[in-house]
């Protein structure tokens, strides 16, 4: 059966019944390996074909589907058709134009990749697979098609009638007519799992992962496409796309794209705005994933539309907002902020359903009150909200997860999604995050339907083995990071903001910021709110707490021979270990001094 994206079960309510008919038909008589994408728009002019049909030997296939009867059509010709609406004649364009239009427009843009187009021979520079376009009628048979005289505005050949895709129809004919669809056979080689990704990343920019500050100008003839094209895996982009209205949540393991996922439903939720439409809320417990996901709202212009804010920030901003009292400076402040806000909501002086949707990241760090306060923002018109979560990367004291979500307000019966692959880390990277998490991820007593085990499946991307260093000092660790950093940069062109010094507390954060001052490389140390800024070309040195949620190129992982720290929980311990180890996405290094029991467990192993 072939993939349908978005799933048929979200889709289906905007169908015409023809569409319906025809989606139902494509999943059933094409094979696995066949990809269909529903109503998406392609390419750099977002044109909305109804069907797009990708697969790595036939190619590309644009479909425009129309539920038009015979005695709709009142005339008909190569460039436009006279139809019938409502007794009114209307002139549209032929439908088959139509097809063709949004195809040469995908195929110009996918012309500009080198790597998809011919080198040499008598196609140089047309693309290296088929491509074409037709049109379906859903109910006009092909009798009915022919004593028209329709074939005289649209090419036979071109045409799929209602006959013809029948639930009896048989399998290889239906195919057949979709292939005899391709005016343009030439390049008749088999596209590459690289290819199609690149295929993916100009068609579709919406799954696109973005690996630099900067977005690449689709409107702009002369911008370079990149060498490398990250896209989110087909699991990721149906579910990214497939998420309906009402109250959603995923868990996924660390480095499943559970951020980029909330990125995506953030964008699509954005740009279906109405001028009245109530603005969208991100959350998450961290403030540095919090600049990062503002700043990413920023650069896609959405900044106005979407408010992306960690959960202490934005209480601050509610009591400001309505005039409720500010607790002082001192223990204990931010539970009285949270506090102050649910009391000014159930008082009715901070109003309810502020947003239009409330999308909540790493939500295994918010507490059961937070959560309750939080879905009470959402608009009961539109009643979305997305929750995310990793019980993995739990570690804050806080016993999250341990109650039921629908004793929180969230109505997830149903509608939770579980994503077992990690994207992020090679096989390497997260072999050596395993050593010391391993037990975080094996069967635990407190496993429940609501929130399950999740055991991560790498997804065999391979790369270069952790560096594991044993030194006499922590001094001498700090000195030997910033020489590797200096090396990566300077030797592999690493770019400063690829990389990250991640510890696991202040003390070690400072001794690596003197050895970066010393040997005059750029960085920036987060010791607090404000002193994290995504977009600069630096290195980045944070604690283990605060770099959830971020991932770097190159992280290197000092004072590891010092954990767990006398009289510290080495189950939480570990968690800290995994989410630091788990930031970095090609190269992980570690460093060692002191007799603790992590690092003589990575040493020996």
């Amino acid at each position: 059966m072939a993939t349908l994206i978005p799933a048929m079960g979200t889709c289906v309510s905007r169908m015409t019944s023809g569409e319906r008919r025809l989606a139902e038909r494509l999943q059933q008589k094409l094979d696995d390996d066949y990809l269909l994408w529903y109503d998406v728009p392609v390419g750099p002019k977002q044109s909305h074909p109804d069907f797009v049909v990708m697969h790595p030997r036939r190619g590309i296939l644009i479909l425009e589907t129309k539920d038009w009867h015979l005695e709709t059509i009142a005339t008909m010709n190569k460039q436009s058709c006279d139809i019938l609406v409502r007794g009114q004649r209307v002139v549209r364009l032929n439908p088959l134009a139509q097809a063709r239009i949004c195809a040469i427009h995908v195929v110009n843009a996918l012309e500009r990749d080198a790597q998809l187009i011919h080198s040499d021979g008598p196609h140089q520079g047309k693309l290296a697979f088929p491509w074409g376009y037709g049109v379906v009628f859903t109910r006009i048979t092909r009798k009915q098609f022919d004593d028209a005289g329709l074939a005289d505005a649209i090419a036979s050949h071109t045409v799929i009638c209602k006959d013809e895709m029948l639930e009896h129809a048989d399998p290889e004919a239906f195919q057949q007519r979709l292939w005899n669809m391709f005016p343009h056979a030439f390049g008749r080689g088999v596209l590459s799992l690289p290819q199609l990704d690149r295929v993916r990343w100009i068609m579709f920019p919406e799954v696109r992962v973005q690996t630099t500050g900067d977005l690449f100008d689709d409107q702009d003839p002369d911008a370079q496409l990149p060498d490398i094209m990250r896209v989110m895996d087909l699991q990721q982009e149906q579910l990214a796309r497939s998420l309906g209205d009402g109250h959603r949540v995923i868990h996924g393991v660390a480095g499943s794209g559970k951020t980029m996922i909330l990125g995506y439903r953030a964008e699509y939720l954005a740009r279906a705005q109405t001028p009245n439409s109530k603005p969208i809320l991100i959350l998450c417990y961290n403030e540095p994933l919090a600049l990062k996901l503002e700043s990413m709202m920023e650069s896609k212009g959405l900044a106005d539309r979407v408010h992306a804010r960690n959960f202490h920030k934005w209480c601050r901003q509610q009591l400001v907002a309505f005039g409720q009292p500010i607790p002082s400076q001192g223990p204990g402040m931010f539970d009285a902020m949270v506090d102050n806000v649910i009391r000014g909501v159930q008082r009715q002086q901070i109003p309810s359903g502020q947003y239009q949707a409330v999308l909540i990241d790493e939500g295994h760090d918010f507490a059961p009150e937070w959560l309750t306060l939080v879905t009470q923002m959402v608009d009961p018109a539109t009643n979305s909200l997305l929750l995310l979560y990793d019980d993995a990367q739990r570690i804050y004291s806080r016993k999250t997860l341990k109650f039921s979500l629908k004793s929180v307000g969230i109505k997830a019966v149903g509608t939770s999604t579980i994503l077992k692959i990690n994207y992020r880390n090679t096989r390497q990277i997260l072999q050596v995050a395993s050593v010391i998490a391993g037990d975080l991820l094996k069967d635990r007593e407190e496993s429940d339907e609501e929130s399950p085990n999740v055991q991560p499946i790498g997804c065999g991307r391979d790369g270069q083995p952790p560096l594991i260093i044993r030194l006499p000092t922590l001094r001498d660790e700090a000195w030997k990071i910033a020489e590797l950093l200096s090396d990566a940069h300077s030797a592999d062109g690493h770019a400063w903001s690829d990389m990250a010094i991640i510890c696991r507390d202040h003390a070690t954060m400072n001794e690596c910021a003197r050895a970066l001052h010393h040997r005059k490389l750029p960085h920036q140390v987060r010791h607090k709110a404000g002193d994290y800024r995504p977009g600069r070309d630096s290195i980045t040195v944070m604690t283990m707490h605060v770099s959830k949620g971020l991932e770097f190129p190159v992280v290197a992982i000092p004072g590891v021979g010092q954990m767990p720290a006398g009289g510290a929980d080495e189950h939480e311990e570990a968690r800290l270990f995994y989410v630091a180890a788990t930031r970095a996405t090609q190269r992980l290094v570690i460093t060692v001094s002191g007799e603790g029991g992590f690092g003589g467990r990575l040493v020996g192993n």
